[in-house]
């Protein structure tokens, strides 16, 4: 506890310092604001008092009117982004603030990744509200967000995949600093969102200007001809009269390009204009000093191009900004009969794309992989007394001391040990309802998971050996594809003997299996699976309300153990103590449960 006291006190700390800096920032803009309005009204006042005196003084007003009041427009929009990063920071460490209480509601939990199929993120409540991925998700950016979703999707099955990936977090969870800035920075984006899909295709497309000679030559040729008829025109050697009408000839000929250069922009203008924000996010990440190999690949991710990544996406960012140009008419009207200016600008782009096309996809990757280490490393970060599992070779083996669901309460959570060290072997659990099986089953499934994510999990300790997990905890019936609950639940249970008959290895959580049909057959059928499993050589936990699952141990007795949560009657109270034991349930609770509630028991 003391640990996290620290942690809160360093973010109220950040809180504090950055709200005084704020408060100048404020004051600074309020000065400015009323200087250049002050600058603006001289000028204004100057021009008319000295319009009829010199040209020199109506000038000399201009200078130390208009001249200040142009620069501090600049330093202006400086403060204001300023301003914006200062209210970031603050917002940021006063959601660290709140989920150090347990309230995740200001991050994003990623409801469109739920998935009832999923061998096991639907049972283990991996996304939506309240879930696992809210907890833990930092990211910034959507690349990021993509990318932790895929991460929890398809957890790490190699030791040295999930070692590497925790030297990574550790080392980032160490700085405060650039996780904060690197999550600041991609959250003060405001414009329409673009993904890694939709950037790439881009990139990919294929060049339509820049490819023809003659196109090259353009502008140029019409930049050229157009001064040659200005200089004439001056000389009097021709009339201004054919300079207007050249250059409304040549705007009518430029219109002939719109339609491409349309398509181009309202595809992907608005969407590209993110690459400003992605272009200091791959900065960030250039000048990070890193010692992990996981960080240092993601490092050579940006380092492969002539120029730095970053320098090259600021380019680009700055040649589509460009192009918005073109929706100011008075402006377009102007530049593009002056030189073609719209084909010459998609041409930069395009010679841009040619150039850097290879490489956009390969800093996007960079930026989502570092986004979600960043995610993995605040969780390790404000949760000290978490621990790195160690991972082993040895098949199967899954050792665990004081397991707690990350998601409950540090103070409140009851926590169990796990000890399973052969293949095949199956811990059978076994208890009245409420007592705590269902919740023990997902602590054992979300701890492995993090653990197989290269994340620290809540436990005093945990070993165990990466394979992948599937359960069947919340099956459900399906209205749209007319199934039922029973028919579900038999399609993972198949879908797990398949995997299990092609070879694959496996860590099952199941939760009362066959619970859609009569006793009898439910019986008969547990019986008969676990006995599969068995032969098939596979791991994993069941919990049950059949206590006769317990006498499964006498065929197996090196390969099954008993182990139970109990409901305690004491002085005609129920009562849980969430606490596991051995051996097979000896009391259960619905009938007294129901003679509580006046409910009559015959």
């Amino acid at each position: 506890m003391e640990q996290l006291n620290g942690i809160k006190a360093t973010y109220e700390n950040i809180v504090g310092k950055t709200r005084d800096k704020l408060t100048k920032v404020q004051k600074q803009i309020y000065n400015i604001s009323f200087i250049r309005i002050a600058l603006f009204l001289a000028g204004i006042a100057g021009i008319i008092y000295f319009w009829s005196s010199a040209w020199y003084l109506l000038a000399g007003v201009i200078l130390i009117t208009f001249v200040p009041f142009l620069a501090l427009v600049k330093y202006h929009n400086k403060l204001f982004y300023k301003k914006d990063y200062l209210e970031k920071k603050i917002e940021i460490n006063e959601q660290e603030l709140r989920a150090l209480e347990y309230d995740f509601s200001s991050f994003d939990g990623g409801r469109e990744f739920i998935d009832p199929s999923h061998l096991y993120t639907y049972d283990l409540d991996v996304f939506g509200d309240n879930s696992l991925f809210q907890d833990i998700n930092r990211t910034s950016t959507h690349l990021g967000k993509s990318q932790l979703a895929e991460w929890f999707n398809k957890h790490l099955q190699k030791k040295e995949d999930i070692e590497e990936r925790q030297k990574a977090v550790k080392e980032l969870s160490e700085d405060l600093k650039f996780r904060q800035r690197f999550r600041i920075l991609g959250l003060l984006y405001k414009g329409e969102i673009a993904d890694e899909k939709e950037i790439n295709t881009w990139a990919q497309s294929p060049s339509h200007y820049s490819s023809n000679s003659f196109f090259k030559l353009l502008p140029a040729l019409i930049l050229s001809g157009n001064i040659v008829l200005f200089t004439l025109a001056m000389l009097n050697i021709i009339p201004f009269s054919v300079v207007w009408i050249v250059l409304a000839i040549i705007f009518m000929i430029s219109l002939g390009f719109q339609k491409g250069i349309t398509k181009v922009q309202n595809m992907y203008g608005k969407k590209m204009q993110i690459l400003g924000t992605y272009a200091h996010l791959i900065q960030l990440i250039e000048e990070k000093e890193v010692s992990s190999a996981l960080l240092k690949d993601i490092k050579a991710l940006v380092g492969t191009n002539k120029k730095t990544a970053s320098q090259s996406v600021k380019r680009l960012s700055t040649l589509m900004d460009a192009l918005d140009q073109r929706n100011n008419m008075f402006m377009l009207l102007i530049l593009n009969s002056l030189m073609f200016w719209e084909l010459k600008q998609i041409m930069k782009i395009e010679a841009w794309k040619e150039e850097c096309a290879n490489e956009l996809p390969k800093w996007l990757k960079a930026i989502a992989l570092m986004d979600s280490i960043c995610s993995l490393s605040t969780f390790t970060y404000n949760n000290p007394d978490f621990t790195f599992a160690e991972i082993t070779n040895k098949s199967f083996h899954l050792e665990g001391k004081a397991l707690g669901h990350p998601l409950m309460n540090r103070r409140k959570c009851v926590r169990n040990d796990i000890d399973m060290e052969k293949r095949p072997y199956f811990i059978i659990i076994t208890g009245a309802n409420m007592a705590g099986k269902s919740t023990y089953l997902r602590t054992i499934g979300v701890n492995y998971l993090l653990a197989c994510m290269g994340a620290p999990v809540f436990a005093d300790k945990l070993t165990l050996y990466p394979t992948l997990l599937i359960t069947s905890l919340r099956t459900s019936d399906s209205l749209t594809d007319d199934e039922s609950y029973f028919f579900a639940e038999l399609k993972r249970l198949k879908l797990i003997i398949d995997k299990l008959n092609a070879g694959e290895e496996l860590f099952i959580i199941l939760d009362e299996i066959l619970k859609g049909t009569n006793s009898v057959d439910k019986q008969k059928g547990s019986f008969a699976l676990i006995t599969q499993f068995m032969e098939l050589n596979a791991n994993g936990i069941i919990a049950t309300h059949d206590l006769l699952l317990g006498t499964l141990i006498k065929d197996f007795p090196d390969n099954i153990s008993n182990y139970r949560f109990e409901a305690d009657i004491t002085n005609n109270e129920l009562t849980f103590s969430y606490q596991l034991r051995e051996g097979v349930a000896q009391n259960m609770n619905a009938c007294f449960l129901m003679k509580k509630m006046g409910i009559a028991v015959v």
